[in-house]
């Protein structure tokens, strides 16, 4: 993979655990929204029948002092649950990020490394097989101008015309 396609995969993987998140608080809010909504109606409905009678009044907050206090208990400690969800979440969060840094980090250092050595090899390639091959083709040129030279002047003496090479391209 290059580089774009694994910031895509990057991107892609940090805008999933982006929306999760953000479902996981729209959660959190809707149910702190609906326990608002019954907090209200309960206390709309305790300022009803309270005020009526002192007695009365009374005797509805000794008997829905518990009920309120456990709810508030209970949303204290669905509070306490959530932020520790969240908390949980966002170290994991954090944690993925860190080790896709050092992965990234890795595969980086990877491809320098390949490529290095890519280099090093054709250099190598270069000065063991290339630079003696071409040494080697320039001596048989060398050799064989020669002997064509030696070969070709005694054909060129013998018809009595001796033609320098430069001219028979022209």
């Amino acid at each position: 993979m290059d580089n774009a396609q694994l910031m895509l995969a990057f991107v892609i993987i940090a805008a999933v655990a982006i929306v999760i998140q953000a479902c996981i608080l729209i959660a959190m809010y809707l149910a702190v929204r609906q326990s608002t909504a019954k907090m209200e109606a309960l206390a709309t409905e305790i300022k009803t029948k309270v005020l009526p009678t002192t007695e009365l009044a009374h005797s509805m907050l000794t008997d829905l002092r518990p009920k309120i206090e456990l709810a508030i208990s209970n949303v204290s400690q669905v509070t306490s649950t959530v932020r520790g969800q969240v908390e949980r979440l966002d170290a994991t969060l954090n944690d993925v990020v860190d080790r896709t840094r050092l992965q990234v980090i890795r595969a980086d250092e990877l491809l320098n490394r390949t490529m290095d050595r890519v280099e090093e090899t054709t250099e190598m390639v270069h000065k063991t097989v290339i630079s003696p091959v071409r040494q080697f083709s320039g001596l048989v040129n060398g050799v064989t101008a020669g002997l064509e030279f030696l070969l070709g002047g005694k054909k060129r003496r013998r018809d009595g015309v001796s033609v320098p090479q430069d001219e028979m391209f022209i």
